[in-house]
């Protein structure tokens, strides 16, 4: 049981990080100048990165712990739904965060591009729901 909570707690704290973002940290930076924005986005950015994927990997080792030990394939769903992140970073974000580190404020597209960060990002505090429930949803039964 102990991984399966562990598991949840992971999920939870990778939940609360990313709305973090989305709700206040994102609109908060929106409402900088360009070149205001781009100089919190990049050291918020790599450090953000590390603290959830830390807690991505935990999430899913936990998952796959409990699944493996309790035979409750919800915990692997959780894991997997937190696993999930890496590549949707990987592949959904990582591209407009390449820009955004390589852009300069008189850039044009920096706007947009901030922007669609924001909502890229939404995915992620998406799939962190997700795993939250269902880890919540098997530590209940």
């Amino acid at each position: 049981m102990i991984f399966g909570l562990l598991g949840l707690v992971a999920a939870a704290a990778f939940t609360g990080a990313a709305l973090y973002v989305n709700v206040v940290e994102q609109p908060a930076r929106l409402a900088l100048s360009e070149a205001s924005a781009l100089a919190q986005f990049r050291p918020a950015d790599r450090r953000g990165f590390a603290m959830q994927a830390v807690l991505v990997v935990a999430g899913f080792v936990c998952g796959a712990a409990a699944f493996l030990t309790q035979g409750d394939w919800h915990f692997l769903a959780g894991g997997v739904l937190m696993l999930a992140n890496w590549p949707y970073t990987f592949i959904g974000i990582a591209p407009t965060e390449q820009r955004l580190m390589a852009a300069r404020a008189d850039d044009p597209d920096c706007r947009r591009l901030l922007s669609n960060w924001g909502q890229l990002h939404m995915v992620r505090t998406g799939l962190g729901v997700l795993a939250t429930f269902i880890f919540f949803q098997a530590v209940l039964d």
